[in-house]
């Protein structure tokens, strides 16, 4: 059972490296405990989305009236909703065992746990291990949901992501802890749905990571939806003795104790590195994270490590990319170490954000003289005929050089605009450029260009 390379995790950041791998000639095989895809693909990225489009769908059925449409009898059937999100991660999984078939990449069904002398011993469902070998082992075992000691998840009352994505039935009431693009996107889904959402923020605003403009007009569209926004607030104890779940809540004003049916901890991830053989072979880890270099090569030679288990931002492109360049690095190739400053992040709520580089605050904080210009959707024919008005496009930048230092999103179709943005800052694309670029009329993507214009004293429609 010799190999060049064995990844352990199936997630995007593991399958991605086992093709390009195959790729690139190296006798590759993958280890798996669970489904393939990982839990992106099965309980993260795509049901997630599935979810959101039917929150759309249903959304867009409250508002047919506004198009002129009449619909009469409609309801949302939350069980159909959850299987229908379930059958497109089905289905995707099904896609990633054909594209490894295709690939000749062998498909180990169990436990993985690196040993010393380059091996892996694998653990299977029924008590059977097997002993791997390989000149390469790549670790890309993933995240799960971050559990806080006064949060402590029971998986029916108070729970995390996963079981987020198939309750049996739509609560009536639900509390949401933590307002990243997890807390952001299951809060606009089930206010959507009809239950009555509280979200909490520790933060002084919601989505923090994303430009403070940004994340006000987000809570002014949560607000317009029904959904109790609390910031600078954190929870300081769960009592879950009753038929309701009593939250209370510290705020700037005092202590609040809300009810709630449902309680969602979305305050983040913690690496699965437990029970894996890190400590046995030697591999050097910090804070929760294994230690990597450039290239994804732990402090033993011939073990690396991807995706939501090293440092870096924890998206699914992420890993994809740093899998990419660990392999090309092991087959002999030169590949770039990859830019982290120039990561899309993306939450696909209604109204969606995306964002790309520096925040203003950031850019002044690091001594930028800025132009920064904005251009808003209500400004938009394209946006003014879908109906989908809120939001804008901020873009940063350097005053001196041109160069773009961020790009900041927020409305309808923003997760597929933002691409231009990173293309832009990549090939270091100066803010005149992008306003010589012709875009085309109308769309959303004019945005992008009005603004720049904006940021140059240059825009025409505003």
């Amino acid at each position: 059972m010799n190999y060049d390379l064995i990844v352990i995790g199936s997630g995007p950041g593991g399958y991605v490296a086992a093709i390009r791998a195959s790729q690139l000639g190296l006798k590759t095989a993958i280890v798996e405990r669970d489904e393939l895809g990982g839990i992106c693909l099965n309980w993260g990225c795509i049901p997630t989305k599935a979810l959101m489009k039917s929150a759309q769908v249903f959304e867009y059925l409250n508002h047919a009236s506004d198009y002129g449409i009449k619909v009469d009898k409609y309801e949302a059937d939350f069980t159909a909703i959850v299987k229908r999100s379930r059958g497109v991660a089905e289905g995707m999984s099904k896609g990633i065992q054909f594209l490894l078939k295709k690939n000749k990449i062998d498909v180990i069904i169990g436990s993985g746990k690196v040993k010393p002398g380059k091996k892996v011993e694998v653990s299977s469902k029924d008590g059977k291990v097997q002993m791997y070998e390989a000149k390469h082992i790549i670790l890309a075992v993933g995240a799960r949901s971050r559990e806080l000691p006064n949060l402590k998840q029971d998986g029916k009352k108070v729970i995390g992501y996963r079981q987020a994505l198939a309750l049996p039935t739509l609560p009536k009431s639900m509390v949401v802890v933590g307002s990243g693009a997890i807390g952001s996107e299951f809060a606009y889904f089930y206010a959507t749905m009809g239950t009555k959402v509280t979200l909490v923020e520790y933060l002084p605003t919601i989505v923090p990571l994303e430009d403070e403009e940004v994340s006000k007009q987000l809570e002014r569209s949560f607000k317009k939806i029904g959904i109790d926004v609390m910031t600078s607030s954190s929870v300081e104890k769960v009592d879950t003795s009753g038929a309701l779940s009593k939250v209370s809540i510290k705020t700037k004003t005092g202590e609040k104790v809300i009810e709630a049916e449902i309680v969602l901890s979305a305050v983040g991830i913690q690496a699965n590195i437990e029970n894996i053989g890190l400590e046995e072979t030697g591999i050097a880890t910090d804070k929760g994270k294994i230690i990597v270099n450039e290239f994804y090569a732990t402090n033993q030679p011939g073990y690396y490590s991807i995706g939501d288990c090293v440092g870096g931002q924890a998206l699914a492109h992420v890993a994809s990319a740093e899998g990419i360049i660990c392999v090309e690095k092991i087959a002999g190739h030169h590949p770039e170490p990859l830019n982290y400053g120039n990561i899309p992040g993306c939450t696909y709520c209604v109204p969606e954000v995306a964002s790309v580089g520096m925040t203003e605050k950031a850019a002044k904080e690091a001594g930028y003289t800025l132009k920064v210009g904005k251009f808003p959707f209500s400004a938009s024919g394209k946006a003014s005929a879908a109906g989908a008005k809120d939001g804008f496009v901020k873009l940063i930048f350097d005053a001196k050089y041109g160069e773009l230092l961020g790009a900041h999103m927020i409305g309808a179709n923003v997760t597929e605009m933002i691409a231009e943005l990173v293309m832009a800052r990549k090939l270091e694309t100066t803010g005149h450029e992008i306003i010589k670029a012709v875009h085309p009329h109308p769309t959303m993507s004019e945005a992008v260009m009005e603004a720049a214009a904006a940021a140059y004293g240059e825009v025409i429609h505003l």
